[in-house]
């Protein structure tokens, strides 16, 4: 990737991004940026960029792999100081819905949300998982947010069945640089959208955003939570806290806030 053009690109007075910042390989971007944003000497909207990451991870501890200059694999520091912390919440929704737009603009492919924030491509008719975002607290002012998204994977370089990429989703382009950029430039958009509301998803039209793009409601799915608890519902509603909230058959619904989310069949299917 082209640290040069994406800096000449995307760094601009006034704007989010300060810095960008390309490493041919890395164990974590988000590690990274955290421990630097930990020193004091990043500002807000330094940009990480790993050709290759040999421990990335994913929500719930997961291993993120694949193969060197295959995806976009990229961290940003974000500092929400306008935005009450109980609002901080929203940032991962809001990168899913960012990474979205910007994808569905630059690469030509249709895109959904699994709740909270996976990014689904349809690949042959199934929907595949593509990237992921990962947000982690960084100080008591920071947020960095990890995006990892496969691009030219092919069906033999897939880490599992069920993933897979925007070139395998026929996208128009598979080229990085233009790529980043337009994510870059969309999340740029949704967050001064929300900061400049004080986080508020309604006002910023992010709830409303999140909620089309979201292939999770109106499915039937399995909430696998903590305490080995599961709770089995329909998906019906993202409440203003940014949680899932399900519809269960006992007539009650339970907003779900953590755990991983197991599309079971579509709403309405058979039972």
């Amino acid at each position: 990737m082209n640290a040069v053009g994406l800096r000449r690109g995307l760094v601009r007075a006034g704007g989010l991004w300060t810095r960008v910042d390309v490493v041919q390989r890395t164990g974590s971007t988000n590690s990274d940026l955290v421990a630097r944003a930990a020193e004091g000497a990043l500002k807000e909207g330094a940009v990480l960029v790993a050709e290759e990451q040999t421990a990335a991870r994913g929500r719930l501890d997961r291993r993120w792999t694949a193969p060197a200059r295959s995806g976009l694999f990229f961290s940003v520091l974000l500092r929400p100081a306008e935005v009450p912390v109980a609002r901080w919440g929203w940032l991962p929704l809001l990168t899913g819905v960012a990474v979205a737009t910007g994808l569905s603009r630059a690469a030509g492919v249709d895109t959904a949300l699994k709740w909270p924030n996976d990014l689904l491509v349809t690949v042959g008719g199934e929907e595949r998982k593509a990237g992921g975002i990962l947000a982690e607290r960084a100080g008591d002012d920071g947020v960095v947010i990890g995006v990892g998204i496969n691009v030219s994977l092919r069906d033999d370089e897939l880490p599992v069945p069920t993933a897979g990429s925007l070139a395998l989703a026929g996208a128009v382009s598979t080229d990085r640089d233009p790529l980043l950029r337009g994510v870059l430039r969309s999340l740029e958009d949704w967050y001064g959208r929300w900061r400049a509301v004080g986080g508020d998803p309604g006002e910023s039209g992010l709830q409303e955003t999140y909620a089309a793009g979201c292939a999770t409601l109106g499915r039937m799915v399995r909430a696998e939570l903590p305490g080995d608890r599961e709770l089995v519902g329909e998906a019906v509603a993202v409440d203003g806290d940014g949680r899932l909230v399900l519809a269960t058959g006992e007539g009650v619904q339970e907003p779900v806030g953590a755990g991983d989310i197991v599309h079971v069949r579509p709403a309405g299917g058979a039972r």
